[in-house]
């Protein structure tokens, strides 16, 4: 299964804005929705494919209320996951997933909300710290040349 979760602004309650809209209800409704993190949402779609179709039906309020969307697929890593815009291009064709891990956009985790991220470029297989603050736990997202620049 693909997880997607979304991350709402800081200034914005996102389960209320986005279940209070009839648009949004109806597309997340078959969903089994969880809170990873504060002020978020995920759900399970059955491939890349699915999910990015989800975040393309939801994009209105994706721009007015989401921070950032993240998909994980675990054929690709089940620990890490991907911005939209490199599922959508792994989706297209445009990027082959195997080619992916090198560029990251790690958040930190403190008492459940994704705080401040550090661009980071893996090294021989390893992901420098996190330093920008003490954390409970990060969480590594990979991104596009484009995102990463």
């Amino acid at each position: 299964m693909t997880r997607v979760c979304l991350v709402g602004a800081a200034d914005v309650d996102l389960k209320y804005e986005l279940l209070s809209r009839e648009t949004a209800r109806a597309a997340l409704s078959t969903y089994d929705l969880s809170e990873p993190f504060a002020n978020s949402l995920a759900l399970d779609t059955v491939s890349v494919g699915a999910a990015v179709s989800l975040l393309n039906d939801l994009n209105w309020y994706l721009v007015r209320y989401v921070d950032t969307a993240l998909v994980r697929e675990p054929s690709i890593d089940g620990d890490e996951w991907l911005s939209r815009t490199l599922a959508t291009a792994i989706r297209e064709g445009e990027v082959d997933a195997a080619e992916t891990g090198t560029l990251l956009k790690v958040y930190g985790v403190v008492d459940d909300e994704l705080v401040e991220p550090m661009f980071l470029t893996r090294v021989d297989g390893e992901i420098p710290d996190y330093d920008l603050r003490d954390v409970d736990d990060t969480v590594v997202v990979r991104v596009t040349e484009e995102e990463f620049r």
